[in-house]
């Protein structure tokens, strides 16, 4: 069974490596732009209310007997985000979401006829180990999206593959500044998590992918000084800006405390802009039109008839979105583990994981 789900788990096309995405002014305006309306949350914070929720995004399940902490997921990654819903929210970048060149990489990726900006986040970091097995970025169905659902469910749905006749084509344009000398490659599995996984090494200035990371296994591999990787303080309600005391710095504070000073030949900028794509104006008007959208009660009605002809119990909570055994039941049947290999220039993370 964990085979058969393996094999939904591919993109549409391998990832096409792009250089020189963006100009020195674009980025300029973009890192001002972070400077100015930082600090930033880390990316655990804002999208997980469970430890258990983190497990089903991320691949692997933990050894019987171990219960999930945030802890054993705390990793020194913020986010932000300079578009969302088709809107940007700086007007000094809105012809840096507004991209008619990434559009038509959008198209072109799925030989499509339309595509839509739809939301443009960044990553920002300074040294960092990777606890990350891989995992999928979050999966977006008609009628389900993050505006309305958990990421953990909209995952565990791509996995699952029950819903891919509702899946919304998407195409990102994913572009790593990063001048560190060690580390900070990005490791991918193309043909599935069962296949030899790919990679693309530093140095990571300004070059990118187009990539559907949606239904790809992917991670971002360990980078900066060892000593520096887990700062001593960092908690989950850490914050990460620009250090006033230095003009290119950034500093990790927690409970407005200083805990880790970041220099920026040590920061890692990671900018996701993200597009829907429709293959032709017939499915434009199906999702704009809503007329075959999913609702939860749908989803839940599709994992029970699925699940009951596998003879597994199931019994739906009075709150499914959160919680907990009833997370970890749907990740029990549908999540395949972790990827079978790791490039030997980036290893699997040491957190021990079952798959």
């Amino acid at each position: 069974m964990s085979e058969d789900l393996a094999s939904v788990l591919k993109p549409i096309s391998p990832p096409r490596v792009l250089e020189d995405v963006y100009t020195a002014e674009q980025h300029s305006r973009m890192l001002s732009v972070v400077r100015r309306e930082g600090p930033w949350k880390l990316i655990l914070a804002q999208h997980f209310a469970s430890a258990e929720e983190v497990l089903a995004t991320v691949s692997g399940s933990l050894p019987e007997g171990v219960t999930p902490t945030f802890d054993m997921f705390l990793s020194p990654v913020f986010r932000g985000y300079c578009a969302k819903n088709g809107t940007a929210l700086y007007p000094e970048l809105e012809d840096v979401f507004y991209n008619s060149l990434f559009i038509e990489h959008a198209r072109s990726y799925w030989n499509a006829a339309y595509a839509r900006p739809e939301s443009m986040l960044f990553n920002i970091q300074g040294p960092c180990e990777s606890g990350d097995p891989a995992h999928l970025d979050a999966v977006s169905f008609r009628g389900v999206t993050m505006k309305n659902t958990p990421i953990w469910l909209m995952n565990i749905m791509g996995k699952s593959g029950l819903f891919r006749p509702w899946l919304l084509k998407k195409a990102q344009v994913i572009t790593w500044f990063y001048r560190g000398k060690i580390g900070g490659g990005f490791t991918y599995w193309p043909e599935g998590p069962r296949a030899a996984p790919k990679r693309l090494p530093a140095p990571m200035w300004n070059r990118g992918v187009v990539v559907q990371n949606e239904m790809m296994y992917h991670r971002a591999e360990s980078n900066g000084p060892i000593e520096m990787r887990r700062p001593t303080g960092l908690a989950f309600e850490s914050l990460f800006g620009a250090d006033p005391d230095v003009s290119d710095g950034w500093r990790i504070l927690t409970g407005g405390e200083t805990i880790q000073r970041v220099p920026a030949a040590e920061m890692r900028f990671l900018v996701h802009w993200s597009a829907e794509v429709y293959a032709d104006l017939k499915e434009l008007s199906l999702v704009m039109d809503q007329t075959d959208d999913l609702t939860l009660q749908r989803i839940f009605d599709i994992f029970e008839r699925d699940l009951k002809a596998r003879g597994m119990r199931f019994v739906l909570p009075a709150d499914p979105l959160h919680d907990r055994d009833f997370i970890k039941t749907l990740t029990g049947a549908y999540d395949i583990g972790t990827p079978t290999t790791y490039p030997a220039e980036a290893p699997g993370p040491q957190r021990a994981m079952a798959a």
